[in-house]
């Protein structure tokens, strides 16, 4: 379950432009990560489970946050860019705690680093969505009729 404390809230809203906002959501997060790891390595699954939540519950506010601004402007890619950096770590620590927590929770853990990778993918796809051109399909050909193939292994006949 994904959720922003009120602690949390208060402190992203003193964050006046968008690469401040950025870096203390990154520093919380990275905090309510860090005790999702020391709790799962003290075997308190639970705790880091909840953690996990808030850890999710930021970065999801955060992406929320970004794509409420212009995707237009250069000041927004870099926002997606620093956001994707920052991310990026957080990956392999969510799959070293998933390995050393039971199934039960882990699947929590999964379903966190599913959400990571694909809020790094979204964030990689902001530099692409107006500039890549799609491939155009083919027009239609009317059809032609096809010549006679001749067969190597056929009679033929004067």
């Amino acid at each position: 379950m994904m959720l922003v404390t009120r602690s949390d809230r208060s402190a992203l809203q003193s964050a006046n432009d968008p690469k401040t906002r950025l870096r203390a959501t990154f520093t919380l997060a990275d905090d309510h990560l860090k005790r999702a790891e020391t709790a799962t390595d003290q075997k308190r699954f639970e705790e880091a489970s909840s953690e996990l939540g808030r850890y999710l519950g930021l970065i999801d506010d955060l992406l929320a946050f970004i794509a409420t601004l212009s995707r237009d402007k250069a000041s927004t890619r870099d926002l997606y860019k620093h956001f994707e950096i920052s991310v990026r770590p957080h990956i392999p620590r969510i799959a070293v705690m998933r390995r050393s927590t039971p199934v039960e929770y882990a699947v929590n853990l999964k379903a966190a680093e599913e959400y990571i990778k694909g809020a790094r993918s979204e964030a990689l796809d902001s530099f692409y969505g107006q500039t890549v051109l799609r491939e155009r399909p083919m027009p239609e050909q009317s059809p032609t009729p096809e010549a006679p193939k001749d067969n190597p292994g056929a009679i033929k006949h004067p």
